[in-house]
């Protein structure tokens, strides 16, 4: 399939209206390409799956051995699993990346990384053409992997069934010491803490990550678009239709001083891939395959907690509910939020703190949708990283905070946006941004 590499968005197309589900019903088959694991986006979409009676099928990322050899889930894994799930998984290791690939007998990526220190990793070189034989490698096991796991599920569809394809896959770090303290300064460091990630991605390493980025996030995508085209055509011709979402992420727009307007977090690395993601799907639209990447809003999830400053955005999703359909419920969002703070501080005082920071010179910089990803900045971690730290500290516990709350809001209208509007999607790359998630969440609650 082409990739129409080329092409890149130059304005957000937002979902404006909220979808109804007019094709999934119950015996059509869910296939979730990606493994479920604790708090996130996916969460919503199987739910929703559940909720219309579909059959659920899973498959597992696979687990690694002793040696770093990937290996399928051991059957007290897969039961737990399936638990989770509530549905059948394939279980057939599709571990997305090559970060520990490499041909026989020579070292992977992660090897080679290994060897680098907080002295040494900006000029450290690696050989291109070793990795290039690594990626190669990656992408043949997953590959491979994914012809397999299409010829079980063949035989789990019947003919006339309808098909959602969901991509969950995401990320691409290398477990690396090195780049965790790197992670840190770039991601959560200020002052003299502070770290470019320009300068990251100037280096042999930052390149290494970028594409194994590209290997997870998005060229997954492209596998499982390409590896299912049997499928595909099989139901197509007997009267189903297959659709395939992908989770991206390309900014939000929220409500600053009253209008909605696009922002975005600042240094979101990723960036790269999910665009690529995107293109991924413009591509296959234009074959006549139904691929749509919906760019979610920003939540706090087991991954995301890294990019401190990355759930500023939620607060304004408060303002947001109270806009569409002020009443008992969204009060109660309010009510709720509240008593999750100390003594002596309000709600209106945290969103006079994020106030401070979407409305300050330094912020507006960033909000400028055909630069994304910028890089980050001393001024921008400082504000940003400050007013997050800020904010947490006024709550009661730390475990327990307003962004947990809003994020389970916000997946919980993720949800049915994006199971309903895969029915009949009006395009390859939509934006869910807050004006669309309060009202769906006013009328789930109504």
């Amino acid at each position: 399939m082409r990739n129409n590499s080329d092409r890149l968005m130059t304005s957000p197309t937002a979902l404006r209206t909220l979808p109804t589900n007019k094709l999934f019903r119950r015996g059509d088959v869910f296939v979730l390409f990606g493994e479920l694991f604790g708090r996130g986006y996916a969460n919503g979409l199987v739910n929703e799956a559940r909720q219309a009676g579909m059959e659920i099928v899973g498959i597992t990322v696979g687990r690694r051995d002793e040696n770093n050899a990937l290996r399928p889930l051991s059957a007290e894994e897969l039961t737990e699993a399936e638990a989770n799930l509530g549905g059948r998984i394939i279980n057939v290791p599709l571990m997305a990346g090559f970060d520990l690939d490499s041909p026989p007998g020579t070292p992977t990526p992660t090897d080679l990384v290994g060897s680098m220190t907080l002295k040494t990793w900006t000029d450290a070189k690696l050989d291109w053409a070793h990795i290039d034989a690594c990626r190669e490698a990656g992408m043949q096991r997953f590959k491979t992997s994914v012809a397999e796991v299409m010829a079980r599920l063949d035989g789990l569809i019947a003919d006339g069934r309808n098909v959602f394809f969901a991509h969950t896959m995401a990320g691409g770090i290398p477990k690396a010491k090195v780049f965790l303290a790197i992670a840190n300064r770039i991601y959560k460091g200020s002052g003299e803490r502070f770290m470019s990630s320009q300068q990251l991605l100037g280096s042999d390493l930052g390149k290494l990550i970028l594409q194994n980025f590209d290997e997870v996030t998005a060229n997954s995508f492209l596998h499982l678009i390409e590896g299912s085209a049997a499928i595909r055509q099989r139901i197509e011709a007997s009267g189903g239709q297959v659709r395939y979402s992908a989770y991206g992420y390309h900014g939000t727009e929220i409500l600053i001083d009253g209008s909605y307007r696009w922002q975005t977090y600042t240094s979101y690395t990723q960036g790269y891939a999910k665009m690529r993601l995107e293109r991924i799907a413009q591509a296959a639209w234009e074959q006549g395959i139904k691929a749509t990447v919906y760019n979610c809003p920003e939540i706090r999830t087991n991954s995301s907690d890294i990019f401190v400053g990355v759930e500023l955005p939620l607060f304004a999703l408060l303002r947001a509910i109270r806009k569409g359909a002020p009443g008992a419920w969204a009060d109660g969002q309010w009510q709720a939020c509240g008593d999750l703070l100390i003594e002596g501080c309000s709600l209106d005082e945290v969103l006079h703190k994020v106030d401070g920071f979407n409305l300050s010179d330094t912020a507006k910089v960033f909000r400028d949708f055909a630069a994304w990803p910028m890089a980050n900045t001393p001024e921008l971690a400082e504000i940003m990283i400050g007013t997050s730290d800020a904010i947490t500290k006024m709550h009661k516990d730390r475990k327990a905070l307003i962004t947990d709350h809003l994020s389970s809001l916000v997946i919980e209208a993720v949800g049915p946006l994006m199971f309903n509007e895969s029915c009949a999607p009006s395009g390859p790359v939509l934006w869910l941004n807050h004006d669309v998630i309060a009202r769906q969440l006013n009328e789930l609650h109504r």
